[in-house]
């Protein structure tokens, strides 16, 4: 099998790389770089059935010349975390929306199988937990740039299933729940790979607002696990899936699991939201996937605890530490 991958070269997209390749599949890698990092892709250059492109999912030739030299997409590129997302929605949308129509418009031409990254955040306000796929969505105001993000990933969800509805193209939305693990950086609020590095470095570990708003956190490698058994079910086209875990911790208390794990002393440091980020945040109380309807069409469940996860991030936060000295 032989997969194009946009933003390839990011956190999650590498990781997939890695199994792909691992696996004897070849793979062709689309991104621009503007989150994701070659460093991520070094171990692959050179390597049998591993190709790449630097440019943007927006580039409609580039894109359809990718794709139509494989079998499957996942379309991963987008803009990604809470800090550019808030500070920067006018690249959050048209990245967002644009790129996923250029990926629809050239899968459409050969009927080409696309999996779309989608994210947990277009749950909005969603008080009813845990989430289901066919739950409505509660999203807040349009003055609040907090929801453009989830404005912008419903949205192509909603596009990319009436491509599917209208244009048959086989589709697969993959709803992804804080993904965390090697290779995450915190550089655009990713919380616990900041939270890793604080607590390493003995800095104060900032949590944002009260604490007591929690989340769940699910393995990478869980995510691309959850992902491969996708493509190869047939019976997931057209559908939504929650990935993800459902182990809820609240982030005052992720925060102190990350310090013990450490071996810090970091203090525990309250920010409020407005002092964190730029005007026009809002959070959400409880984020919690229902993982059913994965496990029923895939037979898997993500099931890595927390405890491991902190593990992996912390050794990673040391590597990239030790290589700064």
């Amino acid at each position: 099998m032989k997969v194009f991958i946009t933003g390839g070269a990011g956190f999650i997209g590498s990781h997939l790389v890695e199994r792909l390749i691992g696996r004897g599949d070849s793979v062709l890698v689309l991104d621009d770089l503007s989150t994701g990092a070659m460093e991520n892709l070094e171990p692959y250059l050179g390597k049998k059935g591993f190709d790449y492109r630097i440019g943007s999912a927006l580039d409609l030739p580039l894109v359809t010349e990718c794709l139509d030299r494989c079998d499957v997409t996942v379309h991963l590129a987008a803009a990604v975390g809470v800090r550019l997302i808030v500070e920067r929605p006018v690249h959050t949308i048209e990245t967002n929306v644009k790129a996923t129509e250029a990926v629809l418009e050239a899968a459409a031409k050969k009927q080409k199988p696309v999996v779309i990254a989608s994210t947990s955040e277009v749950y909005g306000k969603g008080a009813k937990i845990p989430f289901a796929e066919e739950d409505d969505l509660t999203l807040g105001a349009t003055i609040h740039s907090r929801w453009a993000y989830a404005c912008s990933k419903a949205l192509d969800e909603w596009l990319a299933l009436a491509y599917f509805r209208e244009k048959k193209v086989p589709v697969i939305l993959a709803r992804f729940f804080n993904t965390v693990g090697p290779r995450q950086t915190g550089r655009y609020g990713m919380v616990l790979p900041n939270f890793a590095r604080q607590a390493l470095a003995g800095e104060p570990i900032t949590v944002h607002g009260s604490g007591t708003q929690s989340r769940c956190f699910g393995h990478v490698r869980d995510a691309v696990e959850a992902v491969l058994r996708l493509i190869e079910t047939k019976s997931a086209w057209g559908q939504v899936f929650n990935i993800g875990n459902d182990e809820e911790v609240s982030i005052e208390e992720l925060a102190k699991r990350v310090r013990a794990a450490a071996g810090s002393q970091s203090a525990i440091q309250k920010i409020p939201y407005h002092e964190a980020y730029a005007e026009g945040f809002e959070d959400m109380q409880r984020r919690v996937p229902d993982l059913r309807k994965l496990e029923k069409f895939t037979g898997y469940r993500p099931r890595t605890p927390l405890a491991t996860i902190i593990e992996d991030v912390l050794a990673d936060q040391r590597a990239q530490l030790a290589a700064k000295r």
